[in-house]
């Protein structure tokens, strides 16, 4: 672990620059989900109870470097002051006099959110200029938005350049968690890996057969794969110019040991939509008028197996299509089965990416899981082999 935390630092009467994930969904001005906020309150209180005065940066939404009034973070200041318990002093700008003044402003105890890092061009562009003058405003840095990482931002590794930096607590979990799933786990290892496209996931799979001793296949993804084994899908979602492509990754598994995992039995229906009448057929032997939604009850049973026989589960990406009744039945029953394999501790189960934490809640699974990442493309990234900036800059 070549990053430093929080406990590396001494932080009594220093001012410290906290980068934070607070991009919340908002419903009529207010903050519909406060899961991100909550999540960052230990690290604010850890920074708070160490003598840190706690500055806030954070984005929110997409301003394409311009002010826009309904992307302020000054709507999200109620959600913030409810979650921390404290008083939160909102500066009007993330640099110059309107971000010093709020720091002066702020009481030990308080917390200062400076306003949207993106309404500057140079955040995204990663400009020394802009990370310059806000270094400026602090003593040290503490990066705590792993969903951040894979952005060399000037709020994020332009930052970490210039001042003293560490990660978070929510960071330093997730960094933990990652290691302990893919950085150096316990064997056997088994990756579930879902969704629609093959062409979105290439590097991910190709960097997993190389990794992990099973790599489950699901979702439409599932269907490129038969398909380029020869077996036809009917009306199925499936990428047949990936075809030549999927038989390349098969190919690469086998030379590295890595057992493939697709559906034996599938469940087909003619309507995309929920309730929809639907037969459960072995793989062969989907109807030509008919579409694939989701594994059927032998291929969950089988990766039951798989995981009763592993140490350690990543998983991103359904096996059918989970949103909508009953095609959630396979996603709902494999989550189930590693929830409960963690729950008796013979499993060390890593979960990430927006639709996967969907699928695990819809499942109620997700409170069993060992780790659940709220981040997407930092998740995907690091699954990837990726080097994260966000994270390489703390080292």
């Amino acid at each position: 672990m070549a990053w430093k935390t929080i406990d590396d630092m001494a932080l009594a009467g220093k001012v410290v620059l906290t980068r934070v994930d607070i991009n919340v969904p908002m419903e009529n001005g207010q903050v519909s989900d406060a899961t991100r906020i909550e999540k960052i309150a230990p690290t604010v209180e850890d920074l708070i109870a160490r003598g840190a005065k706690v500055v806030l940066l954070a984005h929110f939404d997409r301003p394409k470097g311009k002010v826009v009034p309904e992307m302020s973070l000054i709507h999200v200041k109620p959600a913030l002051e409810a979650a921390l318990g404290r008083r939160v002093v909102f500066a009007s700008d993330c640099i110059g006099d309107a971000a010093k003044a709020a720091i002066a402003e702020a009481a030990q105890g308080d917390v200062v959110l400076l306003e949207n890092t993106r309404f500057h061009g140079g955040e995204e562009k990663n400009d020394s200029k802009l990370a310059a003058e806000m270094a400026a405003l602090g003593d040290m840095f503490v990066n705590d938005a792993f969903s951040a990482a894979h952005r060399a931002h000037a709020s994020t590794a332009g930052i970490a350049a210039l001042l003293p930096s560490a990660a978070g607590r929510l960071m330093e979990a997730e960094l933990k968690a990652l290691e302990a799933a893919l950085g150096d786990p316990v064997r056997p290892v088994v990756a579930v890996v879902g969704g629609a496209k093959v062409s979105t996931k290439l590097e991910l799979l190709g960097n997993l057969v190389g990794k992990v001793d099973h790599l489950v296949i699901g979702g439409g993804m599932a269907n490129t794969f038969l398909v380029a084994q020869g077996i036809e899908v009917g009306k199925s979602l499936a990428e047949r110019d990936m075809a030549a492509t999927a038989l390349e990754i098969i190919e690469k598994a086998k030379a590295s040991g890595c057992v493939i995992h697709l559906p034996v039995d599938v469940v087909v229906a003619r309507e995309f939509k929920a309730g929809a009448a639907n037969e459960t057929v072995g793989v062969k032997d989907c109807p030509s008028d008919a579409m694939i939604l989701d594994a059927g009850p032998k291929t969950v049973a089988a990766l039951t197996k798989v995981f009763e026989g592993c140490k350690t589960l990543i998983w991103n990406g359904p096996l059918g299509a989970f949103e909508i009744e009953p095609f959630n039945m396979a996603t709902n029953a494999a989550a189930m089965a590693a929830a409960r394999l963690t729950r008796e501790g013979k499993l060390v189960s890593v979960a990430g990416g927006g639709d996967t934490v969907a699928a695990l809640n819809q499942a109620g699974a997700a409170a069993d899981f060992t780790f659940i990442s709220t981040a997407g493309g930092a998740f995907l990234e690091w699954m990837e082999g990726k080097t994260l900036p966000g994270v390489a800059a703390l080292g």
